[in-house]
């Protein structure tokens, strides 16, 4: 009988192994699940059911607005751009380009006596000029436009109000091609990790025999 036996017990491990990934993997889903549905507040024998994605979406939205707020819209970060030398140097052409434009065809209109006696030589030496100009005000200029902007809006503020009133669609959502990428490799994962539990517990469990 021992022989016959014996099969059977290493079934047994085999099937606590399979089930423990099967357990891994059901874990995850019920997870994915909870975490959008139900989407609205429902009651079941008196309890109250909603996903924690709906249900945490404010506090969640406040917490993400701040954070982008704080950490990738900083305005101190966006002044020492803004007021990088190299940023005018990128803007340059075009500026040149519009001086060049109310020297020659603006300036005509507005004062055609004026422009009557102003040729190319002047044009270049005034555009240059406005050029150096412009080069030395533009830090400052920038950094008192971003002041003004920095105390009339908070980003974090204004990224949180859109987050919290975006419309959570879980069918959309799981429906994603890349969502649903991610979700499939999260239980597997799951089953994975369920998998690798229960061949611990049945190796344990054989080392413990001896």
């Amino acid at each position: 009988m021992q022989p016959a036996d014996k099969p059977m017990h290493w079934l047994h491990y085999i099937l606590l192994v399979v089930f423990s990934g099967i357990t891994g993997w059901l874990v995850i889903r019920i997870v994915l699940f909870i975490t959008f549905r139900p989407q609205n507040l429902v009651r079941v024998w008196g309890i109250k059911l909603q996903g924690f994605l709906p249900k945490n979406q404010p506090e969640i939205a406040k917490e993400l607005g701040a954070l982008v707020g704080r950490e990738i819209i900083s305005f101190p970060v966006i002044k020492q751009k803004a007021s990088d030398p190299a940023l005018f140097e990128k803007m340059k052409p075009e500026i040149e380009q519009h001086i060049d434009h109310f020297l020659r065809e603006r300036l005509k209109d507005s004062f055609p006596m004026l422009a009557m006696f102003i040729g190319d030589k002047t044009i270049n030496q005034l555009k240059s000029a406005f050029l150096q100009e412009l080069e030395s005000l533009f830090p400052a200029v920038m950094n008192s436009y971003l002041t003004n902007l920095e105390s009339g809006i908070d980003p974090g503020s204004m990224i949180g109000e859109k987050l919290a009133s975006f419309p959570i669609q879980p069918a959309a959502i799981l429906l994603n091609k890349t969502a649903r990428k991610l979700f499939t490799c999260l239980q597997w994962l799951g089953f994975g990790a369920g998998f690798l539990l229960g061949l611990v517990q049945v190796l344990i469990f054989l080392f413990l025999r001896q």
